[in-house]
């Protein structure tokens, strides 16, 4: 049996000689998107801020490695260690003090002992398509200005785009701190801050040690929990009954949805963003207010009628007459969204509001508004959460449809309406939502079409690679096909898989057969076929039509 070893390591213990990391080939490209590290570093700056002393952990890797050896192949971690090295990066470009500085450096590779046998390398090296770039644009002292400077365009691949997206964040964020609050959380990653690493020489035994931690057990979760203390301080006579119902919501929205749901109970209740582990929160400031024989009106009047909100909206089963069928494409779009953050949100409309389909409607429009703000500008996870639990807080006071957190700031509207116009095909996450909610707007008649083609994809008019004798070159110079070639105006929906050995086909060509036979009714597409021609001129009033079907529909 392969030995395995598992510790918690600190950071600079994890950026050492001990460890040589590298991503096999193998495992997917670097991925992580600025909100991703956004969130990492607003973790860090929250543990720093407690200022508590307390051991602050990240997560754990799993790696291939021979403890004989300093060679470890990382299964899982990737993710986090590169983001980890970029932000060790901007601190360093960042840092004034020298010995910060050489600090900083020792982290991110490894200078070399010749009393040791040490060669000068970097402690992490990437994928072979990326390892380079990554030396030189992040583990080389003062890159990070460079990196910034590239044009993205011209970045080989998307983990390369996501380095330099990422670096922009973090190096956004860290210049406006103060050296003192850069120090501090040098320390703080340096000595407070841990990684668990699980180690094993055998990579079958990695893998299975990977998809054991990864897989959902059925451990006791804190929804068991609160049902051991409500049902308990319940009477024998109807206990089981209360059980049973309890029972009944979880059986109704599954085990996962249904611990979701007091994570978005505690939000209601307390209009404020999550600052310690839920199963301390919920009984502060949820169920504290049920003592003294209360429990079962937690159950009547709390648990059961938002699970049974949360299913209406995950199933877009509102009924309550004239409207609600509005209601219910607004969850539809809702629930194209990469996140549940507005949930909460949704739930307190319902329960407060359920028998009014028309107040629900205005209500919703709203909320998508916001929420798709968010989600095309890449907030990250706790400035969103935050700004829902504003909403939270002052729809609790009674603001209803004038709640000031509504409002789109004059910068978030200019700031989506940019991204909007930008190379909104580079939006990894956000081009299928801006698009099907696009096309939806294309609609001629008023009934939605709900796409239920088993594969949606993007795809690109004007082709990403032109042949060199294409006709797409002698339309597009190359500063055109810079332009247009990503943006919303050159963009549209296929229900199949893409086909690489037609896309670069000349345009009527390529309509006829390729876009021609992807199309399931959606009008952003047939528009498209519909023309003779795809040139510069027919893209820069398309880019304007577009934009502004849907500057009216979100009011930028």
């Amino acid at each position: 049996m392969a030995q395995l070893e598992a510790r918690e390591v600190p950071l600079h213990k994890v950026f050492c000689s001990d460890y040589d990391f590298r991503i096999p080939d193998y495992q997917r490209p670097y991925a992580w998107q600025p909100e991703q590290a956004q969130q990492l570093l607003a973790d860090l700056e929250e543990a720093l801020l407690r200022g508590d002393g307390e051991p602050y952990f990240l997560g754990s890797l799993v790696l291939v490695k021979d403890s004989r050896t300093a060679e470890a192949d990382v299964i899982d971690g990737q993710q986090r260690l590169t983001t980890l090295t970029i932000l060790l990066a901007v601190l360093r470009d960042l840092a004034q003090q020298p010995d910060v500085v050489t600090n900083l450096v020792a982290m991110i590779s490894e200078p070399g002992n010749t009393v040791l046998g040490l060669k000068a390398k970097p402690r992490l090296t990437l994928r072979p398509r990326d390892a380079e770039f990554f030396h030189q644009h992040i583990q080389t002292s003062g890159s990070i200005k460079t990196l910034l400077a590239l044009n993205p365009h011209n970045l080989r691949t998307d983990a390369q785009r996501a380095v330099q997206d990422n670096a922009r964040a973090l190096n956004t964020a860290l210049t406006s701190w103060s050296d003192d609050q850069r120090l501090a959380l040098c320390k703080l990653m340096g000595v407070q801050t841990f990684l668990v690493a699980v180690s094993t020489p055998d990579l079958d035994s990695a893998h299975r040690i990977f998809s054991v931690m990864n897989s959902r057990g059925l451990d006791l979760s804190p929804a068991d929990i609160f049902k051991a203390q409500i049902i308990g301080e319940i009477d024998e006579q109807v206990s089981e009954t209360y059980a049973r119902r309890w029972e009944d919501a979880e059986e109704s929205l599954g085990r996962e949805e249904f611990s979701d749901l007091f994570l978005h109970i505690r939000m209601i209740f307390s209009g404020e963003r999550a600052r310690q582990e839920l199963l301390k929160e919920f009984q502060t400031q949820v169920l504290s207010r049920y003592k003294g024989g209360r429990a079962q009106e937690f159950v009547d009047e709390v648990l059961v009628p938002y699970a049974e909100a949360s299913a209406m909206i995950r199933d877009k089963t509102y009924a309550a007459g004239e409207g609600s069928r509005q209601v219910n494409l607004w969850f539809r779009r809702l629930l194209l969204l990469d996140n549940n953050d507005w949930w909460p949100a949704a739930l307190w409309a319902l329960h407060s509001h359920g028998d009014d389909p028309q107040w629900l409607g205005s209500f919703f429009r709203l909320l998508e508004r916001l929420a798709a703000s968010m989600f095309i500008r890449r907030v990250y996870t706790t400035p969103r959460v935050s700004r829902f639990a504003e909403l939270l807080s002052e729809l609790n006071r009674g603001l209803g449809l004038d709640a000031p957190a509504f409002q789109l700031t004059e910068q978030e509207r200019t700031d989506t309406l940019a991204r909007l116009d930008g190379d909104v095909y580079y939006g990894l996450r956000t081009r299928r939502f801006i698009l099907l909610r696009l096309d939806e707007l294309l609609s001629e008649d008023d009934i939605v079409a709900t796409y239920d083609a088993p594969r949606i994809t993007v795809e690109h008019v004007l082709p990403q690679n032109p042949g060199l004798q294409s006709k797409w070159r002698a339309d597009f110079t190359v500063d055109d096909r810079k332009k247009w070639t990503h943006r919303l105006a050159n963009l549209v929906l296929l229900s199949r898989a893409k086909n690489s050995q037609v896309q670069n086909l000349d345009f009527t060509d390529k309509k006829e057969r390729y876009l021609r036979r992807g199309v399931v009714a959606f009008p952003l597409t047939t528009q498209v076929l519909g023309q003779t021609t795809w040139t510069p001129e027919h893209l820069e009033k398309r880019q304007t039509e577009l934009l502004g079907i849907l500057t009216e529909e979100w009011r930028l």
